[in-house]
């Protein structure tokens, strides 16, 4: 059918299916902002147009609506060479991150200018509720409004609301914005989809419906003859090697638990079978004609199931080992069933697969007896935390296809080369014959640490010879991907009367699902990051994970942090309130300092230990509290609300992290001088839409004393840059920012050589002067005519610096949360009044990037604490695999008064003083508003997700004179 409509202006008539979504359409148009991130649901808004004048999800639409109307994409925006004053100020105001939704925020807050040139903040926020922004949150908008609003009049107006920490320096700590934000705020190809061919197939996966099962029988024949089908793969015919998705450096500190398939399935949503086909729609016709027989078992789905005597194995396959095998292994292969297939470990860490367990660790330091023998209050407490998803508004997907005998393979993944490694070894090919190109990331927040959908996804290709696009659905992301995993910990606490902290004793039981991918590092992390905010001569812990068959876990955001700073965050609470010492004091008193070496931290590592005890070389946690106190109030009279059902209460709790992982992670860069002076740089570090490439563009320029626009970064594939172990751990700027400043530096010095013979001079008597001039005694020379004379014929070969980074020092952000909760007693309901995050990231190379990223990293935060959660049926069947059941926080779920402030240090680990800053802010959110919670009602929650039902519950039992916790 045809139909005729203005597309942006211009007359458009095309030919349509019956039927078409009108999403799909746009996409076959050239129109790449009008994105699929909830596959038609209409929630996340990365679909939003205008359709005369009304904005509407193009995915809610077919085809024939437009017939004889008028769309506006957010293509409409832009101008070649130009950006719109809104697109400038989204990101001036660092709202900018991944921009995977934000060229459809662009053009609601252009069309809202149109109808209102002085919004209200309720008519931005009316704006914002129809879009779903997981990353920067929606706090800098506010911001962006203003500044647009301020453009539209001048267009010249520059803006000053992010400060600057720059001091000395030209680039580092300087607002200035993203040097790759115009492309994604124009929607410029950037994004895996914006590169899939036309004729690519598709890859659909059969999932499982039972959460725990043998396949019995699989007939895929039918399948196999339907129209457009290319190959179906199950565990018949798929590699038979094992390994594990999580993407971290060889030999992986996981178990290689998984096959691409396998004849048993352990969680609702595992693989049965993929079908390729030619169209999406052959691809789920063929999935229905594929018939499956299952032999049910009953499912594991928490860490007291797992751990009990008769419980069913999850794992139950042939055990083995690279080194360290237990003199009982071969008794343990006796009873392994081969349908349960293989698990590998390469080294021992603790893991006995036939009592569910994947890993286990442990560590101490002092005398915990005595600890407790000098503690006047002795308290034992329980938390326990929920499993809750990345959200990530980008699905996973994969786009792979063959180029000779060399497979390329286009991901949205944080490790490149993990991703390339664990290709070749699933397909038994070399490394140089898979090609990684790391594309724009549409958000990760760690679960695209995983291998998920790039190694079936090449499988296709290598066997068929065919480009193939996998992307996963909305409720794929839930039932497939990396969730949080889920804890529970015991732990108990000694201290003085003053409240001097004598003595912890911890036990942590974690629950890591079907596979164990991070089954050893997430769950140390949880005392490496937790307990050392506490200095304690007397420390024990214990960690056992365990296997189960919910949902998979992985890597998130914090890696083990939030749970355990939420154990140790609120007992310290507790112990506070027991003593009737003010919570902030309590704090204070015991807190980590600046130069304190960090002995716990000796004892716990990710697959090693340190090789020395770290030491807190900066930690501006003593500003950070008192400019948070006096900013937040703490301490002077609350409001009393005309309620009486109302209580109002604060909270405070601090929070820490790692700046990669020494010992262990390695990073490299290479800079070259282009033929004119200006500076290419190769980096290997995976920027996933946090600033990566512009830390390493910000650093280059201020090493070598040039602008910054004549830098240009190359980043994250992995023919063309050096290896780096890939954007997880908070490592960017530390490890692939150092790397780059090296490289620079090795580079400085060779333009200083070079320039010493063409100027006839000492280098000693040289220097390096903005912008690209070396400046002798007598003369000066420019990058240009040094670069000229390099690659001459009588000249030295192109200049160029390479720099590798390895450290075995620790470089640790601190910071804290502080809360202010209104709890209705009647409801349960818990309304975040304010919240303030303060972070040390040492020195804020991009600041109002940094700003953004704890803005949403607490904003996650904010909904981990009181909305979100996985819910199961009794046969471990999610319930709530969409956005809109799942209940994640959007701009009406913002605090009334949320601000994020940046109090800096200065590292002496990190380029320039700078350390991380985006995963700490997920840390202290939760124990925070659940010590504000008993604040304002007396009652101590200690299972979070915080929900209105376990308000009441709490309250209930409070009343009825029984110990008051949940």
């Amino acid at each position: 059918m045809e139909i005729v409509f203005t597309l942006n202006g211009k007359p458009k008539a095309i030919q349509a299916e019956a039927g078409e979504n009108v999403q799909v359409l746009l996409k076959r148009l050239g129109m790449r902002a009008v994105r699929n991130s909830d596959d038609g649901y209409g929630f996340a808004g990365s679909d939003t147009i205008l359709l005369d004048g009304c904005s509407v999800n193009a995915s809610l639409l077919i085809a024939a609506q437009l017939d004889g109307r008028e769309v506006v994409t957010p293509e409409s925006l832009n101008e070649y060479g130009k950006l719109s004053p809104v697109q400038s100020a989204l990101i001036d105001a660092g709202v900018i991150q991944s921009g995977y939704n934000d060229p459809a925020l662009a053009l609601l807050i252009t069309d809202l200018f149109k109808r209102s040139p002085n919004p209200t903040k309720a008519e931005i926020t009316d704006v914002m509720s129809s879009i779903f922004l997981r990353e920067s949150a929606y706090q800098q908008v506010y911001d962006a409004v203003d500044i647009a609003r301020q453009r539209l009049f001048d267009p010249d107006y520059v803006a000053n609301s992010v400060p600057s920490f720059a001091g000395e320096h030209r680039q580092v700590g300087k607002p200035g914005g993203k040097v790759d934000a115009a492309r994604s705020i124009k929607a410029e190809p950037c994004f895996v989809e914006d590169f899939v061919a036309s004729d690519a197939c598709v890859l659909k996966m059969l999932r499982s419906p039972h959460a725990h099962a043998y396949i019995t029988r699989i007939d895929t024949r039918d399948a196999q003859a339907m129209p457009g089908v290319v190959a179906v793969f199950d565990h018949r015919n798929c590699p038979d090697v094992y390994y594990t998705p999580g993407g971290q450096t060889a030999p992986e500190p996981s178990p290689l638990d998984r096959r691409m398939f396998g004849q048993k399935v352990r969680h609702y949503g595992d693989r049965v079978a993929a079908v390729v086909a030619e169209t999406e729609a052959q691809a789920e016709a063929a999935l229905k004609a594929i018939k499956v027989e299952y032999e049910v078992l009953k499912p594991v789905l928490s860490i007291k199931e797992a751990m009990a005597e008769d419980a069913p194995i999850v794992h139950n396959g042939v055990i083995s080992y690279s080194v360290g095998a237990p003199d009982d292994l071969d008794e343990q292969n006796r009873t392994a069933d081969l349908r349960d297939g293989r698990i590998h470990f390469n080294f021992p860490f603790g893991g006995d697969p036939k009592k569910n367990i994947a890993a286990r660790g442990h560590g101490e330091i002092g005398d915990i007896e005595q600890g407790f023998a000098e503690a006047d209050v002795i308290l034992e407490r329980t938390y326990q935390s929920r499993q809750s998803q990345q959200l990530p508004p980008e699905q996973h997907l994969c786009y792979t296809y063959m180029e000779g005998d060399r497979i390329i393979v286009r991901a949205a993944t944080q490790v490149p080369w993990h991703v390339r490694r664990k290709i070749a070894i699933v397909l038994g090919l070399k490394q140089h014959k898979v090609h990684v190109i790391k594309e724009r990331l549409g958000g990760g927040f760690g679960s695209k640490q995983d291998i998920l959908v790039e190694e079936v996804c090449a499988f296709a290709t290598h066997t068929t010879g065919r480009p193939v696009l996998f992307r996963h659905t909305r409720e794929e992301e839930f039932i497939a991907t990396s969730t949080r995993h889920v804890a529970e910990i015991d732990i108990k606490m000694g201290a003085k009367k003053d409240g001097t902290i004598t003595a912890f004793d911890v036990n942590f039981r974690f629950n890591t699902g079907p596979y164990g991918n991070h089954a050893l590092t997430v769950p140390c992390n949880a005392p490496a990051i937790s307990l050392p905010l506490y200095p304690c001569p007397n420390v024990r812990f214990k960690v056992d994970t365990y296997y189960s068959n919910i949902v998979p876990t992985g890597a998130y955001q914090g890696y083990g942090g939030p749970k355990g700073n939420f154990a140790v965050q609120m007992i310290v609470a507790e112990m506070a309130d027991a003593l009737g010492i003010d919570h902030l004091e309590m704090i204070e008193k015991n807190r980590v300092r600046e130069g304190q070496k960090l002995d716990l931290l000796g004892k716990v590592g990710e697959g090693k230990l340190p090789s020395k005890v770290p030491t807190a070389y900066s930690c501006a946690l003593g500003p950070i509290l008192e400019q948070g106190a006096a900013g937040f109030g703490w301490g002077t009279p609350k409001e009393e609300p005309e309620n009486p059902h109302i209580k109002i209460g604060r909270g405070v709790a601090t929070m820490q992290q790692k700046s990669g992982i020494p010992d262990i992670d390695q990073a490299n860069a290479w800079v070259k001088l282009a033929s004119d002076g200006t500076v290419i740089v190769h980096s290997g570090g995976a920027d996933i839409g946090t600033g990566l490439d512009t830390v390493v563009a910000k650093l280059t320029a201020e090493v070598l004393c040039t602008e910054l626009s004549d830098i240009h970064v190359i980043s994250g594939d992995t023919d063309h840059c050096l290896f780096d172990k890939g954007a997880y751990a908070s490592s960017g700027t530390c490890f692939s920012g150092n790397a780059a400043r090296l490289a620079a530096e090795d580079l400085r010095g060779k333009i200083l050589k070079t320039a010493a013979h063409l100027l006839a001079e000492p280098v000693d008597e040289l220097v390096m002067e903005y912008p690209g001039v070396v400046q002798g005694k007598q003369k000066s020379i420019s990058f240009g005519d040094i670069a000229h004379y390099a690659e001459s014929g009588t000249g030295c070969g192109q200049l160029m610096g390479q720099g590798s980074f390895i450290t075995s020092e620790f470089a640790f952000p601190y910071g804290a949360n502080f809360a202010e909760v209104a709890v209705d007693t009647r409801t349960g309901k818990v309304s975040l009044r304010k919240f303030h995050a303060l972070l040390d990231c040492g020195t804020p190379i991009n600041p109002e990037l940094a700003l953004g990223q704890i803005y949403g990293a607490s904003m996650r935060a904010i909904g981990h604490t009181l909305q979100e959660a996985i819910q199961y049926d009794e046969q471990g069947r999610v319930l709530n695999a969409n956005f809109a059941d799942y209940g994640a926080p959007m701009v009406g779920d913002l605090p009334e008064d949320f601000q994020a402030f940046l109090v800096p240090s200065d590292d002496p680990v990190g380029p320039y003083g700078a350390k991380s800053v985006s995963e700490i802010s997920v840390n202290a959110a939760a124990p925070a508003i659940a010590s504000a919670i008993h604040d304002a009602t007396g009652v101590w929650v200690r299972d979070w997700h915080i929900t209105p039902e376990k308000m009441l519950n709490a309250l209930k039992n409070e009343e009825a004179g029984s110990w008051s916790e949940l």
